[in-house]
């Protein structure tokens, strides 16, 4: 009873904010992440009651399943994104941008955190500002997805953002490795290369591979079915599956294997996409269905954003300084690799707003650099705060961004409701 209570508390508070944020032009994510802090543990579940919020950390982690899921589709529908038709027109476009965007933020992040290091060396270990640098590229595709949807925007800015930002994984999971190694060198006093460059990569690679696999097994027995139900079941079944093979986790002698469950579902995406000739239908039928698991994802986050981080005004400037720089390598990183590749005008303007957004995927470094001890400490509060700000500003700044892109129409749909009180009326007369 418990947590079906507090599921169903998760989901009314997003729905009912959700209204209010229409009503203030704001992305429904926003209210979403907002709902999760008005009944996480700083708020409603700070009254202690069982059910009617989440009352600790511990009590939101519990329903860490439905996080795995929601981000299984997440990348299972950008990768939706990566036909083959559309990647002939802006494949290397996306690549280039892609790449330089995130080694941008990384290398400026880098650069002011460890100059950062040198005024204040007993907050601020030269390692956390390394780790911090790599954190600084990645970008987070739910945010960013769920703002296209609910706007339904379309051009070429929406063409390239959903690509760059799934490929944002891949070279901040890189970026992330090769930090994480040369930090934990620094504090152990010796190198590994295998974690600092052959686990990264492997990880990389396997990941597609095993999503490739998995792609065109998807294909194969989606075409024993032909009623729509059935092909949808097959659909979440397939998803769940490979969200479960993703989170495999082995050593072979000293190399310890690892998958990415984003890189992995997002190739079972493309696959898919690419090779069944039904994909665009299924693919929209599943959208629908996804969306309660989408919002308890995002209410969730909001949820588990640690308010605490706040307490320490160090932490709060560390992470002033890490936001507006990493913001500032984003957006010029992706202005000038989008105009070096003569991509239109308004993606040379306005896509480096849309990268802003930051959470699954660098609260998932945050929480791998904590490994390290005090050094990573102070790496997961800081990445804690900026994941806070970037998501409660960033899905506003990306709608803006669509919008100033002329991508964002205004909404003709007429509601259900509508059309019953007009077919009535019809009817009357």
């Amino acid at each position: 009873m418990q947590i079906l209570l507090s599921l169903s508390i998760a989901l009314f508070a997003g729905l009912m904010l959700s209204r209010l944020a229409k009503k203030l032009k704001l992305p429904a994510v926003t209210a979403y992440l907002i709902a999760g802090i008005l009944i996480g543990p700083y708020l409603l579940g700070a009254f202690n009651v069982s059910g009617l919020g989440f009352i600790n950390m511990e009590d939101i982690k519990s329903y860490g399943l439905l996080s795995d899921i929601a981000l299984g589709f997440i990348a299972f529908s950008i990768g939706n994104e990566f036909r083959l038709s559309q990647l002939k027109k802006i494949g290397k476009q996306a690549t280039v941008i892609g790449i330089i965007q995130a080694v941008a933020a990384t290398i400026l992040v880098d650069a002011a955190l460890i100059g950062l290091h040198f005024l204040i060396p007993d907050k601020l270990p030269l390692s956390s500002a390394i780790i911090l640098g790599a954190v600084a590229s990645a970008t987070a595709p739910a945010a960013t997805l769920m703002v296209v949807r609910q706007y339904k925007s379309k051009g070429p800015l929406t063409d390239i953002l959903l690509p760059i930002v799934a490929l944002d994984d891949a070279v901040g999971l890189i970026l992330f490795a090769i930090s994480f190694g040369i930090a934990k060198a620094l504090i152990s006093g010796h190198i590994d290369i295998i974690s600092v460059i052959l686990e990264p990569v492997l990880e990389v690679i396997l990941s597609l591979t095993l999503g490739l696999v998995m792609g065109f097994l998807f294909s194969f027995f989606e075409k024993f079915f032909h009623s729509r139900s059935m092909r949808l079941s097959m659909s979440v079944t397939f998803v769940l599956l490979t969200v479960a093979l993703s989170m495999l986790e082995f050593k072979i002698g000293s190399v310890h294997i690892a998958f990415s469950s984003l890189l992995v579902c997002m190739m079972l995406g493309t696959v898919f996409c690419n090779v069944c000739d039904f994909s665009e239908e299924l693919m929209d039928r599943i959208d629908r269905w996804t969306a309660p698991i989408f919002i308890l994802f995002f209410v969730l986050s909001g949820a588990e954003l640690e308010l605490s981080v706040f307490k320490d005004p160090i932490i709060v400037f560390i992470g002033l300084v890490y936001i507006i720089v990493r913001s500032l390598g984003k957006y010029f990183g992706a202005r000038v690799s989008a105009s070096a590749v003569k991509c239109d005008k308004n993606i040379v303007k306005y896509l480096g707003i849309t990268l802003l957004p930051q959470a699954g995927v660098a609260l998932g470094m945050a929480i791998k650099a904590e490994t390290l001890g005090a050094e990573g400490l102070v790496v997961a509060n800081i990445t804690l705060f900026s994941v806070l700000i970037y998501e409660l500003v960033g899905p506003y700044l990306t709608k803006i961004a669509l919008m100033k892109a002329g991508e964002i129409k205004p909404e003709e749909k007429v509601s259900a409701r509508e059309i019953a009180r007009l077919a009535k009326q019809q009817k009357e007369a």
